[in-house]
């Protein structure tokens, strides 16, 4: 059975001295398998990842764009799998991505077996990477208020409808340089709340996102930061704190970066320049 983003469960909330049994909501947490699919037919898998189900084809090329892998044009579909490997339970948490060509020859791929913050790389080690496939991002045209960052959390929040059922989903947001909400996601994990907008703008043509502004419901970590970076978004904007590294690609590749956005304060890390 196709789990959705939410499980219910029974519960016994106590409060006070007494006790009530009643059901609640909780955000679904189950695998994914990344698999690629090349033209002659050869397979390999890229990334197993733990996730909240829904837009998953998102999710899956979002991903694959943000660590280098695969453009949105190497892309010639993406299904659900259905290899006979598989049990009938687990073809709705693996997803075959069908590329054009071969399958890329990177060493970056043997470590994406197992997705984590913990890649076992450096901090400048991982910038090297980076600059050897990403420009900086030019200044633009985007000039920002401060009301309009003190505007977004609260439009974040309010356009997180799992969030209202669970209490327990991460949120990334794309704005447009008026303010207008263009696309939300959620997702227990921050970084495939993230790798599903960007994927959406992959799949549907709208990358790079050189004039919109990505807010998150967490903090502001160097995985956040590369994914702005390979989608061409300027400015990042997060509820909590930056890390010491997300502040150095920020700094390094000409991103704005906001941190503790709240109410009607924030913290500006780089890129103050867009910032009126």
């Amino acid at each position: 059975m196709r789990k959705g983003p939410t499980t219910r469960v029974r519960i016994r909330e106590i409060t006070g001295s007494t006790s009530t049994e009643h059901r609640d909501d909780l955000a679904t947490e189950e695998p994914l398998e990344i698999r690629l699919t090349a033209a002659d037919g050869s397979r390999r898998t890229v990334a197993i990842t733990m996730r909240t189900p829904g837009h998953d084809f998102e999710l899956a090329a979002g991903f694959l764009h943000g660590e280098g892998l695969v453009g949105a044009g190497d892309i010639a579909a993406i299904a659900y799998c259905t290899d006979e490997d598989l049990p009938p339970e687990a073809r709705h948490n693996t997803v075959t991505v069908r590329l054009r060509g071969p399958i890329p020859d990177l060493p970056a791929l043997d470590r994406h077996f197992l997705t984590s913050s913990a890649c076992g790389v450096c901090g400048s080690a991982s910038l090297e990477v980076l600059r050897s496939r990403c420009a900086a991002v030019p200044r633009g045209r985007l000039d920002l208020t401060p009301e309009f960052l003190y505007a977004l959390p609260d439009a974040l929040r309010a356009a997180q409808g799992v969030f209202g059922k669970t209490g327990g989903l991460h949120a990334a947001g794309l704005f447009a340089a008026d303010g207008r909400l263009v696309a939300v996601r959620e997702d227990v994990g921050r970084h495939n709340a993230v790798d599903k907008l960007v994927g959406w703008a992959a799949l549907t043509g709208g990358l790079p996102l050189a004039e919109h502004v990505l807010m998150v419901s967490g903090r502001a970590s160097y995985e956040i930061m590369q994914k702005a970076l390979a989608a061409g978004i300027p400015v990042v904007c997060a509820v909590s704190a930056p890390s010491s590294l997300a502040v150095e690609l920020a700094r390094e590749f000409g991103l704005t970066l906001v941190g503790f956005l709240r109410g009607e304060r924030c913290n500006v890390y780089a890129g103050s320049e867009r910032i009126l």
